[in-house]
Parts: C-alpha cells; sequence; structure tokens
C-alpha cells in the first residue's frame, strides 16, 4: 500500500510549502489507521528535503512517480521512498531509497570474534545511536536490499511487466570515515554492491544513481502497478527452492512423515480452492520430523505458487535453515523472505497468506515485544487470521519458558472464533536418539517428568554416558566433532552471561578447569557454525535443532535430594528470562508457580538430552545426580 504517492513536481511543492509531512501524517491515518508520533514526523520533515534537493536535478524527469512509505502487502516492512520511471528503452523502473538519519555509526563488536570462529554467517549488523541511546541494527544496504527481493520475490507485476527495482541507503546526516569507516567494512562489501550507501556530501552521486534507471517520467503508472501486483512466488523462487532440496538427505520424507505432508497439501490446495480458512494441527515428540515435513511444505507450495512462510519463535532454527537452503545463486536475502518470526502478524491482512507453517508451537507467546513496547494482541489467532491455512506443529511437553504460550486447545479456540476448520494428525516414529523411542521413556522415566516402564538404558541402542568431569565431556565431543562437524556441548542456564556484551570479560562457564564461553550473540547459525564447537549453547539456539552428538552440562538447578530428582530455580543464571513471572510467586510459595517452574527446568534438561542423533553424553554438577544416572543407565 503506497502511504503518499504523486509526481516529482508536487513532491517539491509539497516539501516547498512545508506541507509533505502533514500530508503523510493524514495518509498514514487514512489508509493505515495509524497514529504518528512527533519524532517520526520530524524524521519525514528532515529527511523530505534532503530528498527534494537530490530530485531539483532538472535531468530527473518532473513527471517521474514519487511514494513515501510503501507498506509492503505481505509483512509489517515499510519503504522509505521510491522513485519510478522509464529508463531509454521504455522499460518499467522504480528505486528504492532507504533514508536514515543517522550521524554516528560504530563497528558491530562481536565481528572479528565471528572471523576468528569461522562462521559462514558473517555480521549483517552496525551499532548506531537512535533516541540517544546505541543500538544493534542491521546494515542499511542489507535491510533495503532484503526490501527490493521481498518485492521482487512476491509481487506478480514486478515479474509479469517487468519491473526493474534498483536499491539504495541515503545517509544525508553522517559525514563518512577517512579510514576504516564502520559502515564500508571488507565484510559488507556484498551488501553494499546490491545496494550502495549514499552519505553527507553525496547528493550528486545519488543523482547520478538514480539516472542511471529513471530517464523518463511514468506519472506513477510503475508504482501503482506495484501496488496492485498480486501476492505470489516468482518461477525463480520456486525453481531455486527445488533445485536446493535435491539431494539433501537430511529433509527427505519416510513412513508416517510422507502420509501428513501429503494431508496437508491436500488441506492447502481446498483452501486455494474454496478460500476457506482451515487449521491443521500436528503432534509429535522430539526427533519425529516436525521440521522435516515442515521444510518440504514450505518447498512444495511455493512450487504451487501459494505465498507461505515458515515460522517460529525462536530465531535459531529459522537462521539455521536459512542457512542450510542457500546454494549457488540464490542468496540468503531471498531465501530469509521465506522464515518468519512468530510476532510479524501483528499487522497482517485477512487471509494474506496461502499457508503459514508454524513450527516448534509451544513456544509461541501470547504477545511479542519490541523493546519494552507489548505488540500485538495474540500470536495464535494474528497467525490464523493471515493465512487461509495455518498447520501447527506442536509438543506441549517441550514448554521451556514461563512466557511458552502455544497449546492445543488455545489454537482449536482461536480456530473455531475465526471460523476456520481444524484438523489433526501426529507423527509418531522416533528419527532421532538412534531411533530408539525406549531412550525418550527412560530420559522421562528418570527426570521425574512421567513414570514409565523403562527404568534402564539395558537393550537400548543408544550411545549415553556419565563422564565425572567436565574437560572430559570437553574431550568426547570435540572428538565426535572432528568426525562429521556435528556435535555440540549446550548447558542449563545456571551462568551468567557476562560476555554477551563484552567478548573479552569472558568465559561464561567455568567449572574448575573447564572454561568456555556461551554462543556468541551474533552468532545465529551455532548449531552448523563450525567455530561454535569453541562455545556453549543453550535451550535457546539449540530447540527445534539437532547434532550427531550432544554433550548436555547439567547445572545445580537439577539435581538429587533423598533419593528423588528436585529442580531449584535460585540456581538459574540472573539473567536468565525463561522464569519472568513465575519466581516472584514461588517465593511467596505459590503451588501453581512452583509446579510450573518444576515442569520448565525438567523440560528443558529433556530437550537438551534429545538433540543427539547417535548418542549423549552429561556431566553433573551435582555428584549424586550423576551416580542416579549411572544407576539407572545399567
Amino acid at each position: 500500500m503506497l502511504v503518499y504517492q504523486g509526481e516529482k513536481s508536487q513532491f517539491l511543492e509539497d516539501v516547498l510549502n512545508a506541507d509533505i509531512e502533514h500530508k503523510i501524517e493524514q495518509e498514514m491515518l487514512a489508509h493505515l489507521h495509524r497514529h504518528v508520533g512527533n519524532s517520526e514526523k520530524e524524521s519525514w520533515k528532515q529527511s523530505m528535503v534532503y530528498m527534494a534537493q537530490v530530485l531539483q536535478d532538472s535531468e530527473i524527469p518532473h513527471d517521474a512517480g514519487i511514494a513515501i512509505e510503501f507498506s509492503i502487502p505481505q509483512s509489517a516492512k515499510r519503504v522509505d521512498f521510491i522513485i519510478s520511471g522509464f529508463d531509454e528503452a521504455q522499460s518499467h523502473q522504480a528505486v528504492i531509497v532507504e533514508l536514515k538519519q543517522w550521524s554516528e555509526v560504530y563497528p558491530a563488536t562481536h565481528v572479528g570474534q565471528l572471523l576468528e570462529v569461522h562462521t559462514e554467517d558473517f555480521s549483517q549488523e552496525v551499532v548506531t545511536k537512535f533516541r540517544g541511546q546505541l543500538h544493534t541494527t542491521v546494515h542499511p544496504s542489507y535491510q533495503v536490499y532484503s526490501y527490493k527481493t521481498l518485492i521482487s520475490d512476491f509481487n506478480a507485476n514486478v515479474q509479469d511487466l517487468p519491473i526493474h527495482l534498483s536499491a539504495c541507503a541515503y545517509l544525508h546526516n553522517y559525514d563518512k570515515h577517512k579510514e576504516q569507516d564502520p559502515l564500508f567494512l571488507p565484510h559488507f562489501n556484498d551488501y553494499i554492491e546490491q545496494a550502495p550507501v549514499f552519505c553527507r556530501g553525496d547528493a550528486k552521486k545519488l543523482q547520478r544513481f538514480i539516472k542511471q534507471f529513471i530517464r523518463k517520467g511514468d506519472r506513477k503508472e510503475t508504482l501503482v502497478s506495484i501496488e496492485e501486483g498480486d501476492i505470489r512466488p516468482s518461477k525463480s523462487l520456486q525453481d531455486s527452492l527445488l533445485a536446493m532440496m535435491q539431494g539433501k538427505r537430511e529433509f527427505l520424507l519416510i513412513d508416517e512423515q510422507e502420509v501428513v505432508f501429503q494431508r496437508t497439501i491436500a488441506y492447502a490446495r481446498m483452501c486455494a480452492k474454496d478460500f476457506r480458512k482451515r487449521v491443521v494441527i500436528i503432534k509429535g515428540g522430539p526427533g519425529t520430523g516436525k521440521t522435516v515435513v515442515a521444510i518440504n511444505l514450505l518447498v512444495r507450495l511455493i512450487q504451487e505458487k501459494q505465498y507461505c512462510a515458515y515460522v517460529t519463535k525462536n530465531s535459531a532454527p529459522r537462521h539455521v535453515f536459512e542457512a542450510k537452503l542457500v546454494e549457488g545463486a540464490m542468496r540468503r536475502r531471498h531465501i530469509g523472505n521465506l522464515f518468519k518470526g512468530s510476532g510479524s502478524f501483528v499487522d497482517a491482512q485477512d487471509n494474506v497468506f496461502g499457508a503459514l507453517l508454524v513450527d516448534e508451537a509451544h513456544r509461541l507467546n501470547r504477545q511479542g515485544r519490541q523493546g519494552p513496547v507489548v505488540r500485538g494482541e495474540d500470536q495464535i489467532k494474528e497467525i490464523i487470521h493471515a493465512a487461509r491455512l495455518s498447520v501447527f506443529f506442536i509438543d506441549e511437553d517441550q514448554k521451556v519458558t514461563a512466557f511458552d504460550y502455544g497449546r492445543i486447545d488455545t489454537i482449536k479456540k482461536w480456530a473455531q472464533q475465526l471460523g476456520a476448520s481444524v484438523y489433526e494428525d501426529e507423527l509418531t516414529s522416533q528419527f532421532r536418539c538412534n531411533g530408539s523411542d525406549g531412550y525418550l521413556a527412560w530420559l522421562d522415566n528418570v527426570l521425574g517428568i512421567r513414570e514409565t516402564a523403562h527404568d534402564t538404558l539395558a537393550g537400548i541402542e543408544y550411545d549415553f554416558k556419565v563422564v565425572d568431569d567436565p574437560l572430559e565431556l570437553e574431550r568426547l565431543i570435540r572428538a565426535k566433532n572432528a568426525e562429521d562437524g556435528k556435535a555440540r556441548l549446550v548447558a542449563g542456564y545456571c551462568w551468567e552471561w557476562i560476555s554477551k556484551n563484552d567478548p573479552a570479560a569472558g568465559p561464561d562457564i567455568k567449572i574448575g578447569e573447564f572454561a568456555m564461553p556461551w554462543n556468541l550473540s551474533a552468532n545465529k547459525t551455532y548449531a552448523i557454525s563450525p567455530g561454535s564447537i569453541n562455545q556453549v549453547g543453550c535451550i535457546h539456539t539449540t530447540q527445534g535443532l539437532e547434532f550427531s552428538y550432544v554433550g548436555v552440562i547439567i547445572g545445580e538447578d537439577l539435581r538429587l535430594k533423598d533419593g528423588r530428582v528436585i529442580t531449584d530455580y535460585a540456581k538459574r543464571a540472573k539473567s536468565d528470562k525463561s522464569l519472568n513471572g513465575l519466581i516472584g510467586p514461588a517465593r511467596k510459595g505459590d503451588a501453581q508457580a512452583i509446579g510450573e517452574i518444576d515442569k520448565i527446568i525438567r523440560n528443558t534438561y529433556r530437550t537438551l538430552m534429545t538433540r543427539g542423533l547417535k548418542g549423549c553424553y552429561v556431566y553433573c554438577m551435582d555428584g549424586d545426580l550423576a551416580d542416579y544416572l549411572k544407576d539407572h543407565v545399567r
């Protein structure tokens, strides 16, 4: 949706009359029903003056189209500024400009550390000052190019006319450093090549950039075509996804996975045909293939020209699967448009998506947050509202924080209120933990989650060991990682994350001579980055993912007392937010809060100890718990 649109001549007049910010504000209220704060109005007033100066160039046609605050229909993203027209060959052209008022930029402190651990996910981030405080944010070139690809991958008119999109960023208050400018460090070169950055004093360079593409006016014709374009995945995206999936054994469907997949495809086709809203709930424990089915559904539905997305609350699985699917000419920024956080649908239109595939649905929050600001009413409601078909992959026994809100009865409640038919399915076969349902039953028994008949691991083919020294645990996991690069160390959240803002302050976890940092906050692909073997993961970076072998450090929040496994929330790190809202009532003796905390801690270790395909090695801070586990192995 175009908030403000006009021709260049009208835009220049609105700026000259000091009326531009008022017109944008009125259009925002009329079209998006959104009130605007003083800071946003002030940013328009300043930035539009600078853009008016750029557009004074007489070679930029007076009847070129101008759009401000283009709200991309399939997302909550807004494009700052678009100039449209024709090139010499009378082809449609549109130049997207991301406007920034930044005057200071600092390098992200973790970039050097990322390079040292050889992660392939080089930082896209910089640090800038916003409203008096430093904030880490994505590089403006990356941001504007991601907007360009989002529009080109899913707007039918952009694909069919076609409309050629170009992108750039204009930081009109920023003086470029002569040496080692943090915006122009080498690891940003790929992004800048795709979307150049223009700084203070670069107005003539920006003019030349625009004139490369816009040679004749179009009287807003191109802008209208963009606004009226149907939403559908591009042919190149369909073909690329298919090519990427070929030969990737980790995404092959087996037995009942194929049955559930085919049934869900049938529901999606029904939705596309009769436009009725449907909800599918797919239950499944750890290692039953929920994510494998979700990724296959994503690819098939894109091939069938349905606009869909893979959704998780936790960002770790999204980043890992993005990275696994990137191949050849298909860049991560294209793939990234298919992977969304669970809070992305607050402002989504009804049925704008053909399908939303919600993995780890038990991790959904009721409401999202941007800093201290609460966003939305209910994530489950917003997801069902936004899609004709909503598919929820869920395991209620993997709730690991107080905010985990996703439950089957809640999904059914919102489905009924929104007029959606509900279908249920289940994945039961175990493909992790060496395919052993017995190991999962044993784990539930020894962790005190539920009583089962599996009191020992006798006869269960799974490599499980309890070690007496964390250095031995590290040695074992490093040896397994040397074989395939897929073994990792993880731990319960019982150590403060002192290295988060100051990498030099670590290591975070110290046990005798063992010392390691928590995984880097900027390392978004901890599960597959080679350097992650030098870090310790936690529940937030591993849930929904798997390794060949996992080494688990059980902290003091789980121990043995009087022959029983007990939990102790007081031993959790103060920086851990997963128990927020429960600790206060628990301290006052609230039985429900105490019970909820107890379940979360046990579920956390159950989840960590089921990440390994072939084996799990454990070190316990509590020696009695270690002996207890050893006794129950035999």
